[in-house]
C-alpha cells in the first residue's frame, strides 16, 4: 500500500509530524481538527515534507501563531483550503505570509480568530484573487475596508460568512454585491446595522444567490424580502432564509416569498409579528417548505395525570 493522500488525526504531537512529513510527502489532505498539541514546531515539520498538501484543517489548534503559518506556508504554496477556525492567537501578520505563498488558495475559513482586523483581510484579498469561500464570522473589528478589498480583488467570491461582524454596513454589501455575481451563500447573522438596502442590491446583483441568513438583522423588514422575492435568485435559486430575530418581519412578508417556489426551508423564531396563520397560508402555496418557528404558549403548560408523556409546545415545526 502506498502512502496516504488524506489524514485525519484527532491526536498529534510535533514528533507525529515529523514522521508525515518524512513518510507521507504525498499527502494532499489533512485534518488536524482540535488537536491541541499542533505547534509551530508542528507547522515546521509538516511543511518540510508535505509539499503537496491541498487542503489543511487546523481549526481549534489554538498554540499556532503568525510564525507557524509563515513555515507552513513557505512550504506548502499549492494550498487550495486552509481552516484556522478558533486559532485565537493569529493577527494580520499571519495573513500577510499567506497572501505572500498561497496564491492558489481559494477557501479560507478564519472563524473566531478576533485578533485579526480590516489590514490583514486586505492583504489576503490582494493576494487571494481566486478565493472563492471565506468566513469572517466572529472577526468583530473588520469594517466596510474589508468588504471592499473583497469586491475589487476577489470576484470569483461564492461563500461569505460574515456572523456577527456588527460594523460591516449597506455601503459595504453595496460594493460586494456590484462586483462579486457568484455569491451563492451568505451569512449575516447580526450584521445588525445592514438594511433593506443592502437586500435590494443582492437582489439585482447576485443571481446565483441560494442561502442567506439575516438573522437579529433588526432593521430589515417586509419590503427588503418583496425585493429579494421578486428578484431572479428569488424565483430561481434561494433554497435557505434565516430571519430568527428579524422583529419587522410580518405576514406580509410571507405573502412575498410565495414567489421563491424552490424555498426549502425557512427560520423564523422570534419574529414576533409572523403569526400561525401567516406561516399556513404560505405552506398551502409552498407545501414542501419546512418553516422553524416559535410561539410561546398563552398560558404555561400543565401536567396531566402526572404520568404521561410531557411535550415542548413552543418549537414548532410547521
Amino acid at each position: 500500500m502506498g502512502a496516504p493522500k488524506s489524514l485525519t488525526v484527532c491526536l498529534l504531537f510535533s514528533s507525529t509530524c515529523y514522521s508525515l512529513s518524512r513518510f507521507c510527502s504525498k499527502l494532499k489532505h489533512l485534518d488536524l481538527t482540535s488537536c491541541v498539541s499542533i505547534t509551530n514546531s508542528s507547522l515546521k515539520g509538516i511543511s518540510e515534507g508535505c509539499r503537496n498538501l491541498e487542503y489543511l484543517n487546523l481549526s481549534w489548534c489554538d498554540q499556532i501563531t503568525k510564525d507557524g503559518i509563515e513555515s507552513l506556508v513557505r512550504g506548502c504554496r499549492g494550498l487550495k483550503a486552509l481552516l484556522l477556525r478558533g486559532c485565537t492567537q493569529l493577527e494580520d501578520e499571519a495573513l500577510k505570509h499567506i497572501q505572500n505563498y498561497c496564491h492558489e488558495l481559494v477557501s479560507l475559513n478564519l472563524q473566531s480568530c478576533s485578533r485579526i482586523t480590516d489590514e490583514g483581510v486586505v492583504q489576503i484579498c490582494r493576494g487571494c484573487h481566486r478565493l472563492q469561500a471565506l468566513c469572517l464570522s466572529g472577526c468583530s473589528n473588520l469594517t466596510d475596508a474589508s468588504l471592499t478589498a473583497l469586491a475589487l480583488n476577489c470576484p470569483r467570491l461564492q461563500i461569505l460568512e460574515a456572523a456577527r461582524c456588527s460594523h460591516l454596513t449597506d455601503a459595504g454589501f453595496t460594493l460586494l454585491a456590484r462586483n462579486c455575481h457568484d455569491l451563492e451563500k451568505m451569512d449575516l447573522e447580526e450584521c445588525i446595522l445592514i438594511t433593506d438596502s443592502t437586500l435590494i442590491q443582492l437582489s439585482v446583483h447576485c443571481p446565483k444567490l441560494q442561502a442567506l441568513s439575516l438573522s437579529h438583522c433588526e432593521l430589515i423588514t417586509d419590503d427588503g424580502i418583496l425585493h429579494l422575492s421578486n428578484s431572479t435568485c428569488g424565483h430561481e435559486r434561494l433554497r435557505v432564509l434565516e430571519l430568527d430575530n428579524c422583529l419587522l418581519i410580518t405576514d406580509v412578508a410571507l405573502e412575498h416569498l410565495e414567489n421563491c417556489r424552490g424555498l426549502e426551508r425557512l427560520e423564523l423564531y422570534d419574529c414576533q409579528q409572523v403569526t400561525r396563520a401567516g406561516i399556513k397560508r404560505m405552506r398551502a402555496q409552498l407545501p414542501h417548505v419546512k418553516v422553524h418557528a416559535y410561539f410561546a404558549p398563552v398560558t404555561p403548560p400543565t401536567a396531566v395525570g402526572g404520568s404521561g408523556q410531557r411535550l415542548c409546545r413552543c418549537c414548532v415545526i410547521l
